[in-house]
């Protein structure tokens, strides 16, 4: 077991048990936050176990769940758009916290890989995960201006 593994072993852990522990237990608006913030917790760790194992090919994975993981949480708020008009969820604290913590791995896969097309492609996972994660954030906390969703 290497740092990289290990690291990946403890934000699965803290990240994993949370959302596992949101999306089981309460209202719909908890477990729809839940449900994006899974996708912060296991895109950084496959970036880690990519790096560790030597395995490129978890790279491409994360790729697809930075891509996937924020669309289901904008399908979800709009599914649940009733459900969630009286109480909306504010996850801006979990969504910053994820972002430094996606950045940080990012960075640092990114110093261990050195420059190329590895080091783009990993930049390109950061910025879709962060992006995505504030994007939905934003639909589940009111939505933007101008968006109705009914």
């Amino acid at each position: 077991m290497n740092g990289w593994i290990l690291a990946a072993t403890a934000e699965l852990g803290g990240g994993g048990a949370a959302a596992l522990w949101g999306v089981t237990t309460g209202p719909p608006a908890r477990r729809v936050v839940a449900q994006n913030m899974t996708t912060s917790a296991l895109c950084p760790a496959l970036l880690l176990l990519a790096q560790g194992y030597g395995r490129p090919a978890y790279v491409d994975l994360a790729l697809l769940l930075a891509l996937l993981g924020p669309v289901g949480t904008l399908v979800f708020a709009r599914l649940l758009y009733d459900d969630l008009a009286g109480g909306r969820p504010s996850g801006w604290g979990l969504t910053w916290t994820a972002a430094a913590l996606s950045a940080a791995v990012v960075i640092a896969v990114c110093v261990a890989t050195g420059p190329g097309r590895a080091m783009v492609k990993l930049l390109v996972v950061g910025a879709l995960l962060i992006a995505g994660n504030v994007i939905a954030t934003r639909a589940l906390s009111g939505g933007f201006r101008g968006v109705r969703g009914g």
